[in-house]
C-alpha cells in the first residue's frame, strides 16, 4: 500500500518557520478510494503532494514521520528512483488544468513524453498508446487534439488530458486533488463518473482530495477529516455519513445545501480556520466550536473516542451543544 506514517511537515511564513501539517497518518490501499475532506487552508493539499515530495520545490520541508511505498521509503529514495515513482508508480491529477499542463507544448507531446520516460516505447509505439489513453476518457478526436494546445481545449477537455496523462504508465496509485472544482455543474458529473470507473476498472488506489460531501459519497471507501493541520476524525464513508463524531464533521455536513429546508438560510461555520502557527494550545476547533470547554485546553489524541475503524479527535464525541 502506500503509506504515510505520522508525517508532519513546515513551511515559511515571513521569515519564519511554522508547522502546517502535524503527525498525520493515512494509508491508500490497491481498489480502495481514500477521501480527504476540509475546508481550504486545512493542509490537504500540502499532504497530498508530499505523498510525492512535491512541497520540497516550494520551501516545505519534512519535520519528522516517513511516506511509505510498498514498505519503501520515498523520502530516502534518491531523485531518480523518485522520478520512476512519480507518474509511474503514483500519478497526480492537479485542481487547475489550465496550470497543470504546459501552454508552449502541445497536448501530444506532453502525453508522449510522460509515456515514453516510463514505458521506454518508440515516437510511433507512443503515439499509439496516447490515442488509446484519449479514448478511454472520452476523447475521440485523438488525431487532432495531440496537435492542439491547451489553450484550445475547455475546461472539462483539459481535464479529460490530465486524467489521460496520469493513466499513462499504469500507475498504481492515483492522487486526486479537487479534480472537479474548476470545471462547470455538467462537466463534472461526467468527470467524476470517469474518475470511478477508470478506478474500478484498473483496481487502483486512489486519495480524492475535496471539500464535497457529495462527491465522496459518490466515490469513496474511507474518509479522513483534516482540520487546521491534522486529521480530526476518521471512518468509513458509512460512519461518516450515519454517525459522525466531531464537531467539525458535524458542522461540515450541516453546511450541505440537501442538509437544510427549502426556504431556510444554509448553515454556517463561524469564523475561518486558523493560519499556521495560530493554532489553538488545546482543540484547534475550539474558537469555533460549539461544544468547547476547560476540557478542550489539552490537545486531544486522534483515537480520544474510538470504535472499531472510527475515530475521533474530540473529548465531546458525537455530544450535541445545548
Amino acid at each position: 500500500m502506500l503509506e504515510m506514517r505520522s508525517l508532519s511537515l513546515s513551511v515559511t511564513v515571513r521569515g519564519r518557520t511554522v508547522r502546517a501539517v502535524t503527525d498525520v497518518s493515512l494509508a491508500i490501499q490497491p481498489g480502495r478510494v481514500l477521501g480527504l475532506v476540509g475546508e481550504s487552508g486545512c493542509g490537504k493539499s500540502l499532504t497530498a503532494q508530499a505523498l510525492l515530495r512535491l512541497g520540497e520545490y516550494q520551501g516545505v520541508r519534512r519535520e519528522g514521520g516517513d511516506v511509505l511505498l510498498d514498505g519503501s521509503s520515498l523520502f530516502s529514495m534518491d531523485q531518480q528512483t523518485l522520478r520512476q515513482v512519480r507518474g509511474g508508480r503514483i500519478a497526480m491529477i492537479f485542481q487547475e488544468p489550465m496550470t497543470a499542463l504546459n501552454p508552449v507544448f502541445s497536448v501530444g507531446t506532453q502525453i508522449m513524453d510522460v509515456i515514453r520516460l516510463h514505458l521506454k516505447l518508440n515516437k510511433a509505439q507512443a503515439k499509439q498508446r496516447a490515442l488509446r489513453l484519449l479514448a478511454d476518457v472520452g476523447l475521440h478526436d485523438g488525431e487532432s487534439l495531440l496537435a492542439a494546445y491547451p489553450d484550445a481545449l475547455s475546461g472539462g477537455m483539459r481535464q479529460r488530458v490530465l486524467i489521460a496523462m496520469a493513466m499513462a504508465a499504469d500507475p498504481d496509485y492515483i492522487l486526486a486533488d479537487e479534480p472537479t472544482t474548476a470545471l462547470d455543474v455538467s462537466v463534472q458529473t461526467r468527470i467524476v463518473a470517469l474518475l470511478r470507473k477508470l478506478q474500478q476498472r484498473r483496481n487502483l488506489g486512489m486519495l480524492l482530495v475535496t471539500h464535497d460531501f457529495g462527491l465522496v459519497a459518490e466515490m469513496c471507501d474511507d474518509v479522513c477529516v483534516m482540520y487546521a493541520g491534522e486529521i480530526v476524525e476518521q471512518a468509513p464513508v458509512r460512519d461518516i455519513f450515519d454517525d459522525p463524531r466531531h464537531p467539525y464533521t458535524r458542522a461540515l455536513m450541516q453546511c450541505r445545501p440537501e442538509s437544510v429546508a427549502r426556504g431556510r438560510p444554509l448553515a454556517v461555520i463561524p469564523g475561518q480556520v486558523p493560519p499556521p502557527g495560530r493554532w489553538h494550545r488545546g482543540c484547534r476547533f475550539f474558537d469555533r466550536c460549539a461544544l468547547a470547554d476547560g476540557a478542550c485546553e489539552t490537545h486531544p489524541a486522534l483515537d480520544c473516542w474510538q470504535r472499531g475503524d472510527h475515530r475521533a479527535r474530540c473529548v465531546h464525541a458525537g455530544k450535541e451543544p445545548a
